[in-house]
């Protein structure tokens, strides 16, 4: 596990994160980061004594995109976890209302963007991607 400082958005706050040892001091991203930025899937990462991420050293290419709703939470959960299924690509929820789908190199997301632009218009949620 490591974790990443959050604390520039709320005082206290990280997201701890899955990760397999490479080295003494370096550890590939195992999930999908819901809050960190700058990390994606697969990247390499060092940490300090705190388990705090310090530097990402090599960038393995993938996104993620994410998602966050803010209405209707039951009818577009089961909206949205349908879209993604369909799409094949690695995705994790967060308490029903976070969503990461990974994106590797040459994913075509463009089928889940279609189905999220619609209800971001009508403010039942808020996406974007990382890379």
């Amino acid at each position: 596990m490591i974790h990443a400082d959050l604390s520039d958005r709320q005082d206290g706050w990280r997201e701890q994160s899955l990760t397999r040892r490479l080295t003494e001091d370096r550890f590939e991203a195992a999930c999908l980061p819901f809050f960190t930025y700058g990390v994606c899937h697969r990247d390499v990462v060092t940490m300090d004594s705190n388990h705090l991420v310090t530097a990402v050293i090599y960038e393995s290419g993938h996104r993620t995109l994410r998602v966050a709703l803010v209405a209707d939470h039951g009818q577009v959960h089961e909206l949205l976890h349908g879209k993604a299924v369909d799409t094949g690509l690695p995705h994790e929820w967060l308490q029903g209302t976070s969503l990461a789908v990974g994106l590797p190199p040459g994913a075509n997301e463009a089928r889940l963007i279609k189905a999220l632009e619609p209800l971001a218009q009508a403010g039942a949620l808020h996406w974007e991607v990382d890379s």
